[in-house]
This record gives C-alpha cells, structure tokens and sequence, in this order.
C-alpha cells in the first residue's frame, strides 16, 4: 500500500488491534518525500487491512531528547491493573530510539511524552548512532516485561535485553539475548513466538515446549531482514537458535523488504508482518509525484516442519555411482 496521503512511509511502527481497528504508525515526514532528521510517526487505520484512513499525525519532534526526530520503535498493550480487564482500558506504551523514551495514550490519538524519559540509556561501548529500534514488550513467567533493543558492538550484531516490572524502570540484563559476529547493526528486531504444530499466531508471551521463538534482525549494512528459529528462556535468560546467524542466514524475503514489524490479531488468531518496500525512484522522482515508500503486508506466519516418513527416516541409503544426464 502506498501512503500518498503522508508523502514519506518508511520503517512500519507499532502495528496493532484494538477495539475492532487495525492501527498502523510509521516513520513519516510531513515537509515532503524525503528522509531526514525531522521524521515523526504517521498513523493510519483500517478495518480490513486493505482500505486504510489517513488520522492526525501520532508523534512529532518537540522535546530535547527527539528533537533530531522521531525513529523507529513499537507499539506494546498492557492490561489494565484489574485481572478482568479487557483491551477496553489497556494502556499503550510506545517506544522511540536512539535512547529509548516512554510516549502513552489509551485512545492512540494524543499521546503523552513521559517526563522522565529516556527510560532506557545507552549501553557502555556503543555508539548512539548503532542502538536501536525497541521491539513490542512481552511479559514472561516471573510477572517482568521483557524487550529488545537492536544494537552493534565490534562490528558484532547484538540483541540488547530489558526487563521492568512496571514498564517505567528498565534494568540492562547482563549478557545480551544474542549476538553474532561481523553481522554489523541490527536494526528494527522483532521477537516472537510460533507453534510448532499449529498453523495459528501465538502472542510472544506464551512459553513453553510446544512452541519455538522467531528472533528477526534488519542488517543495516545489508538492508535486508534476517531471521532465527530458536528456543528462549526467561530463567535462564537466552536465547539458542537452530543455527547461528551468517551473511548467509534465512531472510524474511528476498526482494525488496525491510525493516518489518510483526503483531498478534486476537479475531483470527493470526501473526501478521508490515514491511517497507524500499524504491528505485530518485529523491527527484519522489518530489514530482509527492510522496514516497510502500508497505507490504505478509499474512501469516507459521512454522513449517518437514519430517521424513517412517522407512526412509530407519533406511540409510548407500551411494553405488552416480549418473549425470
């Protein structure tokens, strides 16, 4: 979809349900098509995912800590403080980087810049330009919020871990959650879970043996999204994937897709992705038609496992020549 209404769309910000409207906020420029450091975040509705409304602008650039602007960042729920509480009168904590800040609204149309802000420092040894992009927060098993922050260290591609018991103060995990080697800034991550013997969406703070956790990465020097399948533990507080990320690793798509945010939809109990589909038109190109930026919507993501019938899985199958045709 094309937001020529917002002349600038760019990362997807936290997508979401709420009340019977899928939500949508996004790195947005409202001067014009072009990317720079006045960005605030855009928002749009929809009631099918397909024919989406233009609202007010969500976020603008007007305190010391965003003044350079309004990046990248999610979206995350939290129920009301009553166990019976519905979405009705969940709160909205939204999130924005290079240091993390804490913006709230429970209607998604005025939101308030916490004044305590940035909730989230920046890690000792890492450049401010090269931490990054919070995910949606989950809650784990010990009642604490969890999230990520995307980050580079030595060139090493690292997955910054937080934890909070009431989502203002956040305290640094000691080890990250992962990291990988000569992968350069993760940007834009995303975290979630998927079940291993269902094709339906899971909200990420289900854990246990029958699912298996997706760490997504958006590698700045490679401009493409990365993912892991893993195993992740709030005890232990890790995450082990299959196989360990490379240049080389599973992409999330291998055209023009980027810097994707996934979210649970409750009704159909699917996950859904929003990416931004990066152009090949020149800044001039973009000034003469007015706007600029795709989002691409991915419906939905599940686990695929391929398992060997019984008698091949038993046989061990010995090479005698080969033939080449």
């Amino acid at each position: 979809m094309a937001l020529d209404d917002h002349p600038i769309g760019t990362d997807p910000n936290g997508p979401m349900y709420f009340n019977g409207v899928y939500h949508l906020f996004y790195q947005h420029n409202p001067a014009g098509p072009l990317f720079t450091n006045k960005m605030h975040w855009g928002h749009s509705a929809s009631y099918d995912l397909i024919n989406w409304i233009p609202l007010d602008l969500a976020i603008a650039p007007t305190e010391s800590f965003d003044i350079n602007s309004c990046w990248s960042g999610s979206a995350t729920i939290l129920p009301g403080n009553k166990p019976e509480s519905t979405q009705k009168n969940a709160r909205f904590r939204t999130w924005l980087s290079q240091r993390t800040y804490l913006i709230y609204d429970p209607y998604l149309r005025e939101w308030v810049k916490y004044t305590s802000n940035p909730v989230i420092n920046l890690p000792q040894g890492v450049q401010p330009d090269n931490f990054r992009d919070p995910t949606t927060a989950w809650l784990a098993g010990d009642e604490k919020w969890r999230v990520i922050v995307g980050g580079e260290k030595d060139k090493a591609g690292i997955a910054f871990l937080y934890q909070s018991e009431d989502f203002f103060s956040w305290t640094a995990i000691d080890s990250p959650l992962y990291e990988a080697a000569g992968t350069g800034t993760w940007e834009c991550p995303d975290f979630f879970s998927v079940w291993i013997d269902s094709k339906k969406g899971v909200e990420t703070s289900v854990m246990n043996p029958s699912v298996k956790h997706v760490m997504k990465m958006g590698l700045l020097d490679q401009g493409k999204d990365y993912y892991l399948i893993g195993n992740y533990s709030s005890e232990k507080e890790n995450y082990v994937p299959e196989n360990e990320l490379t240049l080389n690793s599973l992409r999330f798509d291998y055209g023009k897709y980027y810097a994707s945010k996934s979210f649970f939809d409750p009704v159909k109990c699917r996950r859904i992705s929003i990416a931004w589909v990066t152009e090949s038109d020149s800044e001039a190109d973009n000034i003469a038609k007015g706007w600029a930026g795709l989002q691409v919507i991915q419906d939905s993501y599940s686990l695929i496992l391929i398992v060997p019938k019984e008698p091949l899985a038993r046989s061990k199958l010995e090479a005698t020549h080969t033939v080449a045709y």
